[in-house]
């Protein structure tokens, strides 16, 4: 029998990587390892992936594995640890029992979950919004995600879509890779970053061209960060509208770019606050590229023992962490 610390694995698996720690009993990463994602071999090869750095970890950092949670993008069916719907940058993962395949491989309880909904877990867990009961967690990254934390607890709704902020209308009229028009993901993902600059000046670069540019004083990629940071702004002033939250922690790729995103998210809910008049409060993500993998872990710590907390209590006004409060 292996000897060691009890940890649980978490795992994230991207488009373009698959991350893997090894979590202690208070989320703590004892260990951590990233590969590519072989997205274009299929499910099996992904999943595949990630088992083989879960082994590695185990072989390197003797330990007693008590089970994995995973978080992967698209929309899946969290019950039946399988995914429902995936991209086209993922060949034949839509339909892949990830939880059961794990399950016969490693024999231990597996645990699926939406890779937003990870993401917010892992920062209710060990991040910048641990011990707040009512959190929106939004993620800028190729699109557009969000999901609720209601009551110390992730709150999905009845038909699990709960929190989608990226796929509300009311956000312009462009054209959405949903096929919806004006949504908030029109504006403020990476891959829009990069449309809206492009439309402006012919030029072809990444979102992170663009953040290149607009640190150097360019006016075009200034002002698409300026409409992306008023869309987010505007999706948590909505928020705040309907439901009373007023804590928001925000991560993906753009979110990077804080120093860009934060000012025009500012201007905007200064000149338009909510109707509570209560302070808002947006934090850019704590966890960084490990969010959703601890995430990931935390719902599987949950799952094995429900009568336990899944959080850890903290405080979200960090002194050392940058916030947006209006």
């Amino acid at each position: 029998m292996t000897r060691g610390p009890e940890v649980i694995a978490g795992v994230d698996i991207g488009g373009t990587t698959t991350q893997v720690v090894l979590c202690a009993e208070d989320f703590g990463i004892v260990d951590r390892l990233e590969v590519p994602t072989p997205a274009a071999d299929g499910g099996a090869a992904m999943v595949g992936a990630a088992l083989a750095c879960v082994r590695r970890l185990l072989d390197r950092t003797p330990a007693r594995l008590l089970a994995v949670g995973v978080g992967a993008a698209g929309v899946v069916d969290a019950r039946a640890g399988r995914i429902l719907v995936a991209s086209d940058s993922f060949r034949d993962w839509a339909g892949f029992e990830v939880s059961a395949e794990i399950e016969r491989a490693l024999g231990v309880p597996a645990f699926l979950d939406n890779d937003v909904n990870a993401f917010l877990r892992g920062e209710a867990a060990a991040g910048v919004v641990a011990g707040v009961p009512h959190v929106l967690g939004m993620t800028l990254g190729t699109g557009v995600g969000g999901a609720l934390w209601l009551e110390g607890g992730l709150y999905e709704g009845p038909h699990g879509a709960a929190g989608e902020i990226g796929h509300v209308p009311g956000f312009g009229d462009l054209p959405c890779t949903c096929g919806g028009r004006g949504h908030l993901e029109t504006l403020a993902s990476g891959r829009s970053i990069a449309a809206r600059y492009g439309e402006r000046t012919g030029r072809s670069v990444s979102a992170r061209g663009v953040a290149e540019s607009a640190a150097l004083g360019d006016a075009d990629a200034l002002a698409v960060y300026e409409a992306a940071g008023a869309g987010v702004a505007r999706a948590l002033l909505i928020t705040a509208g309907l439901l009373d939250v007023t804590t928001f922690v925000i991560g993906g790729g753009v979110s990077r770019s804080w120093s860009l995103v934060e000012p025009s998210i500012r201007r905007a809910l200064a000149a338009e606050p909510p109707v509570s008049g209560r302070p808002l409060t947006v934090l850019p993500a704590g966890l960084g590229g490990d969010a959703v993998a601890v995430g990931a872990a935390a719902r599987a710590r949950a799952e094995l023992d429900p009568h336990s907390s899944s959080t850890v209590a903290g405080h979200v006004n960090d002194e050392n962490r940058p916030s947006t409060t209006v």
